[in-house]
């Protein structure tokens, strides 16, 4: 018995042109622990705390 032919999916029909156009989609970084990460701003030596 010969295999049903797949569905058209418009969907990823247009991420496969997109993917020629541009170019595959880079990686997705981890992202980090806040507790691993570097402050975002320095601490002001005047405030006490």
């Amino acid at each position: 018995m010969a295999k049903k032919p797949k569905r058209f999916s418009a969907e990823k029909e247009v991420r496969a042109i997109a993917r020629e156009r541009v170019g595959t989609v880079k990686p997705s970084k981890v992202i980090k622990p806040k507790s691993g990460r570097k402050p975002k701003h320095k601490e002001d030596p005047t405030a006490e705390s």
